[in-house]
């Protein structure tokens, strides 16, 4: 039987509904998305490099920025600093530091995010595991969480300890190179020497002749010597913050230095010898008293009563050297009260102006060929008083001779300084240069004196230059030395004044006041004579005989000092990184069941998304990354059902829990109430 058929409701068309992660399948793609679908598709290679591939890079860049600094404190070491536009090299080994670091960190932090997933891979770990390896890729106090929890027996223990040790790079860098100042040499320098002295006495003419005053003495010397005569000397002059140099040197810069050269001088020695007087009180010749006047030689002088110490007190004509009168004395050649004491008495080892010699010409330094001056100087050792108490007094026996000294010179910050380092004497034996033909003129006595050497000294034995001076040189330096030599130091009373009586001329001596004796003690004589004769080869040297000696002239530069040692540290976490990275390549590679996720944080994610969800951000089919995909869809997560994405509506409240049993697509589900979703579960993939 047929029954009337019922007309049924029209069939809807079918409706297509696109997710939005197809939607961004079908979405054209950038040229960043193409790079890390790049990326993408080299992390997900069955080829081990290609999935480590931009770590090993990192590495390689860090690496690169290490060979470059060392590079260029190769090439750079004790050079000055270069400045490449304007930019230190300070700077560019700290650009290229920040880009070591930051490159080096890379792969180690990738390899720690690898090796979070390992961790859990093996067997059940805690919870608290996943945070403590995720906070020890992103930073040091998280490393130092992971030290602490793997007590550093893991292969992530090595690189949570690189991390850390990581921090000290930057300053390890800067401390490799320093600028310290030194001197280089930039110009030349000079300073005076003298070879031969042959200055310019000039001629004096009279009635148009020529005359020749021979006896005029060396008036640059003179200057000098009369300081010392009767003072302690030359001074040093102010000169900036230092002194003024008594020689002409040309120093175009603060620091000057010259090799050891060679320079005709005038040498010093004086010696001790107090054996040499004897204490008495005799009756003999006194010509030392104040009041005396002559020539120095005559015979007229009184006979008197003295008290002291004697230089030949045995012989018939005996010396005093320091003593003081008995009784008055009265004659016509002066006059001198009780008790004049002499307190200084010069005596020269050959008199003036016969030239006599007094003990061979001198007592301590009878090999001293053609010497300047040989003199025997005694002083009161306390001055008045110590003459009336009978004291010994101090004897010296002091020479002046030329010489050849070699000297070692430099000049800092406006002080010069030198040091004479060998020094060379004629001491061969020879016999006396003077002759000496004393004769009467108009019923006065007048004296022809002759020096008749050269003086020659040779420094090598073969060859080299031949230092000296004249025989009219020798002879106008030694009168200088009259003028001195002979000298009587007097006081009358201690309530007078002490007088200086010397320059025994033909008109009688002169008698001056000192304000400062420099021959009397408590005055070093030695270390006088001795800044003397310095004095005399500073003039010599800054005469017109001199000639220039060449130095060198520095001035301070900085430059680049590296210090290689505080590189330790980079190259070794820099070894230690490629150690640990190819540590986690090798371990990743044999655990086929973990992908390479290394940091990222949506494969933590994707594990709580619904299976359907999970297969279509991880198909390989779709042209789009699972980062791309990601980067178009929206979750929500809800605090009581977990994560919700948006767009999918029949998206379940919570994650589908693994012991859910699977509702067939072929089969009807059973009747009765629907399954409850579990509550608090893990998402899937966590056992």
């Amino acid at each position: 039987m047929n029954t009337p058929s019922k007309s049924l409701p029209p069939i809807p068309p079918p409706t297509t509904t696109t997710s939005p992660i197809e939607e961004a399948d079908q979405a054209p793609s950038n040229l960043i998305q193409r790079f890390e679908k790049r990326i993408w598709h080299y992390n997900s290679s069955g080829n081990v490099a290609k999935r480590w591939l931009l770590e090993i890079i990192s590495w390689i860049i860090s690496a690169f920025c290490m060979a470059a600094i060392i590079g260029v404190l190769i090439v750079f070491k004790d050079k000055a600093p270069p400045r490449w536009l304007g930019l230190t090299i300070n700077t560019y080994i700290a650009v290229l530091s920040k880009i070591a670091s930051a490159a080096l960190l890379l792969p180690i932090s990738e390899a720690l995010g690898q090796l979070k997933w390992s961790w859990f891979q093996r067997e059940p770990k805690k919870l608290w595991d996943f945070e403590i390896f995720d906070n020890a890729s992103r930073g040091p106090w998280g490393a130092i969480l992971l030290l602490i929890r793997t007590k550093g027996r893991s292969l992530a223990a090595l690189g949570a300890a690189v991390t850390l040790f990581s921090l000290a790079l930057d300053p390890f860098f800067q401390q490799v190179v320093d600028f310290p100042d030194r001197w280089v040499c930039t110009g030349i320098s000079s300073i005076p020497k003298v070879v031969r002295y042959a200055p310019d006495y000039g001629r004096e003419i009279r009635g148009g002749y020529k005359q020749f005053n021979t006896s005029l003495p060396d008036q640059d010397f003179q200057a000098v010597t009369d300081k010392f005569f009767y003072n302690n000397g030359t001074q040093p002059m102010s000169f900036g913050n230092g002194t003024r140099p008594e020689i002409p040197i040309s120093c175009p810069t603060s620091n000057c230095t010259w090799d050891p050269y060679e320079s005709l001088g005038i040498c010093s020695k004086c010696v001790e010898i107090p054996q040499l007087l004897t204490f008495g009180c005799l009756t003999t010749q006194v010509d030392w008293v104040a009041n005396l006047t002559g020539f120095g030689t005559e015979h007229q002088y009184p006979n008197g009563t003295v008290c002291g110490h004697f230089l030949n007190a045995s012989s018939t004509s005996p010396l005093l050297m320091s003593g003081y009168t008995i009784h008055p004395l009265n004659s016509s050649a002066g006059t001198a009260k009780a008790e004049e004491a002499l307190l200084m008495r010069a005596l020269p080892l050959i008199t003036n102006p016969d030239k006599r010699e007094l003990f061979g010409g001198s007592i301590e330094f009878k090999n001293i060929r053609n010497p300047i001056t040989d003199v025997l100087i005694v002083s009161a050792k306390d001055g008045l008083d110590s003459v009336y108490r009978n004291e010994t007094p101090i004897v010296h026996e002091c020479m002046l001779t030329w010489c050849v000294k070699t000297i070692q010179s430099s000049y800092y910050w406006a002080n010069y300084e030198e040091n004479v380092t060998k020094v060379v004497i004629n001491e061969t034996a020879g016999p006396s240069p003077w002759q000496v033909n004393i004769f009467k003129v108009q019923g006065v006595s007048a004296v022809d004196q002759h020096y008749t050497q050269n003086v020659s000294l040779r420094v090598h034995d073969r060859g080299g230059p031949n230092y000296g001076v004249s025989n009219d040189t020798v002879y106008r330096t030694a009168n200088i030395f009259e003028d001195m030599f002979p000298s009587f130091l007097t006081r009358p009373k201690s309530f007078f004044e002490p007088m200086l009586r010397n320059k025994f001329y033909q008109k009688g001596p002169m008698q001056r006041s000192l304000k400062n004796n420099p021959w009397i003690a408590p005055a070093n004589v030695s270390r006088h004579m001795e800044n003397l004769a310095t004095a005399l080869t500073n003039t010599m040297r800054s005469s017109s005989s001199n000639e220039m000696v060449h130095g060198k002239a520095y001035n301070k530069e900085v430059y680049v000092a590296v210090r290689w040692q505080w590189l330790t540290l980079p190259l070794s976490l820099l070894l230690l990184s490629a150690v640990f990275l190819v540590a986690t390549i090798i371990q990743s590679a044999r655990e086929e069941e973990v992908g390479v996720w290394k940091t990222s944080a949506i494969a933590t994610l994707l594990y709580g998304l619904p299976d359907d969800l999970q297969n279509k951000i991880t198909s390989t089919k779709s042209a789009k990354t699972p980062r791309d995909k990601a980067k178009e869809l929206r979750v929500k997560i809800l605090p009581k059902t977990g994560w919700r994405a948006s767009g999918y509506p029949l998206t379940p409240n919570t994650p589908r829990n693994l012991s859910t049993p699977k509702t067939s697509l072929t089969r009807p589900p059973r009747m009765g109430p629907p399954p409850q979703p579990f509550r608090n579960q893990p998402p899937p993939g966590w056992i």
